[in-house]
């Protein structure tokens, strides 16, 4: 039986920032990098990059 696998990250593909998926708050969390967030434009409408080519299923 094939099993449903989300996202486990995501990018912006406008303005470039960079959550990942933090079980403890079940919520996504940007990113950090070299001590800055990850955070991209406050004012952006996110694109994120997933998409058609993400396949969710797993064997």
């Amino acid at each position: 039986m094939a099993e449903i696998e989300p996202p486990r990250e995501r990018t912006c593909e406008r303005c470039g920032r960079h959550d990942v998926w933090d079980d403890e708050l079940v919520n996504w969390a940007i990113t950090t990098e070299d001590g800055e967030k990850q955070a991209g434009n406050p004012h952006c409408l996110h694109e994120w990059d997933i998409n058609g080519n993400f396949n969710p299923l797993t064997s």
